[in-house]
């Protein structure tokens, strides 16, 4: 960390910064653990022209999470910029592994964030999955919003990008087709929007937090969905959150849709490893 932007949070936090050291932070900013004598937090830095904006709508995220009282989110303390450097700083979450114990409350808690409704799918602010765009353009249907806001910005960039060939992508009436028998009777959930291991904490007492959002309001089995495509959650975390929002017969498929849109977007960042998976679903539905 450069030493003017040290002396900068210095005064910010109006103490002292004994140590600083490399926390992993994921593939976009460089993140930190700052410590003072009394308090430990956690910073994020980004030079990339966009890097105070995707601050600011990660705070955002984080801080309508938190404003539900369901499940918590590190406490942001400062979003800015110093010289060159977008910065976000918030309290830092000493964490440990998970118990089946605290996979059970946090299914539990996700589950009650998912009781935070609205009138419309969406959001009113756009914000990014990853380092991609995110539209949330509102709709009052689910099928309308997860194909014009969802699957057809990724697909469409896949094609600009030769990840997919224009034949290997459905039409818009064929997705409407396929998927609206299996999106009845959805109301819109408060999602975390990208819910894979790295994005939740367990704390040394075991309280559950969620970081690195990209929410919205959606069908609730979308963050399941997430959950599911990488690991990394205990079967106790589906069991509780299930005595509070069932399953149904038509899960299992949503889950594959739903994990499309994550699958596309990997491939979008990461390349071509990722087609046999989005390709495997394509043609499974359309």
């Amino acid at each position: 960390m450069q030493t003017d932007l040290k002396i900068h949070l210095s005064g910010i936090l109006d103490e002292d910064i004994k140590h600083v050291s490399s926390v992993h932070g994921g593939d976009i900013s460089t993140a930190y653990k700052i410590e003072t004598a009394t308090n430990a937090y956690f910073l994020k830095t980004n030079q990339a022209s966009s890097a105070l904006n995707m601050f600011e709508i990660e705070a955002n995220g984080l801080n309508l999470i938190g404003y539900t009282n369901t499940i918590k989110t590190p406490k942001v303390l400062v979003c800015d910029s110093f010289e060159n450097h977008a910065f976000l700083l918030m309290e830092f979450i000493e964490s440990k592994s998970p118990s089946a114990k605290d996979f059970e409350h946090l299914g539990q808690q996700l589950a009650r964030l998912h009781q935070c409704t609205s009138e419309n799918f969406g959001l009113g602010t756009d914000n990014f999955i990853g380092s991609l765009p995110q539209s949330n353009t509102q709709h009052s249907n689910w099928c309308d919003f997860y194909i014009h806001e969802r699957l057809r910005p990724q697909l469409k960039l896949a094609h600009q990008k030769h990840l997919l060939d224009s034949a290997e992508i459905p039409s818009v009436q064929k997705m409407n087709n396929s998927l609206s028998p299996l999106f009845k009777n959805i109301k819109p959930a408060l999602l975390h929007g990208d819910l894979w291991s790295g994005n939740y904490l367990i704390s040394k007492d075991g309280t559950p937090y969620v970081i690195d959002p990209a929410v919205y309001f959606g069908h609730n089995e979308v963050d399941i969905a997430m959950s599911k495509l990488f690991g990394g959650f205990g079967e106790s975390f589906y069991q509780s959150y299930a005595e509070i929002i069932p399953f149904s017969n038509e899960t299992s498929a949503r889950i594959d849709i739903y994990q499309l849109y994550y699958l596309l977007v990997h491939l979008n960042l990461f390349g071509n490893s990722y087609r046999n998976s989005v390709k495997t679903i394509l043609d499974k539905y359309f």
